[in-house]
């Protein structure tokens, strides 16, 4: 588990549904919340031993991970974007929806990305000089930021593709410096300098 910034954790897991390393994070402060967790090396108790979450947030549907557990374990809501909550409905874990533009911790706010799904969510996030998180829409691994491969991206790839980069040039407008991936690796500083590439390419 590594501190990034004062109050923000990130840590990897290996995921055996996609075999390879996923990221997760946890905010401390008032934000109080676990975002698309894995257990880290160490499990509860790791994060326990960092501050205790109030919330559990998925940045999209597919990333309850070890939600359940880590909410048991901390008696805490898991919330994801009214728009994947179908996901749960048939006998799932208790999953409460918010919609785009809810302030879901103090200095969290839910952003729409959309595109690849309808509930993708960028979280902006008031630690340091400002944190985008993202779900799917865009991975980082080996330094570059890029997409899924094609077959995740649905019948028009190219259409996907040019939604979310139009949706990454909107988020430009805000004020962050730090970038999450829920799938690779972040930028702790001069995140926003490498959006504007990638959505210039």
């Amino acid at each position: 588990m590594n501190e990034l910034l004062t109050d923000l954790f990130a840590w990897t897991a290996f995921h055996e549904g996609i075999g390879r390393d996923v990221s997760s994070y946890f905010f401390g402060g008032e934000a109080a919340m676990l975002v698309d967790p894995k257990l880290p090396n160490g499990g509860v108790e790791a994060i326990e031993a960092i501050g205790r979450p109030q919330a559990i947030v998925l940045t999209n549907r597919h990333h309850l991970r070890a939600s359940e557990r880590l909410a048991e374990a901390f008696g805490c809501p898991i919330r994801c974007h009214e728009d994947g909550l179908h996901e749960f409905a048939d006998g799932g874990p208790s999953v409460t929806g918010f919609r785009f533009g809810d302030e879901l911790r103090p200095g969290v706010e839910a952003v729409e990305v959309g595109a690849i799904t309808p509930e993708e969510t960028a979280l902006h996030i008031a630690v340091g000089d400002g944190v985008l998180a993202f779900a799917d829409g865009i991975i980082r691994y080996g330094g570059e930021i890029g997409f899924v491969p094609d077959f995740l991206l649905g019948d028009d790839p190219e259409a996907v593709k040019r939604g979310v980069r139009e949706s990454v040039r909107r988020l430009l407008a805000r004020d962050f410096d730090t970038v999450l991936f829920a799938h690779g690796d972040p930028i702790v500083t001069g995140g926003k300098a490498e959006l504007e590439r990638f959505v210039e390419e």
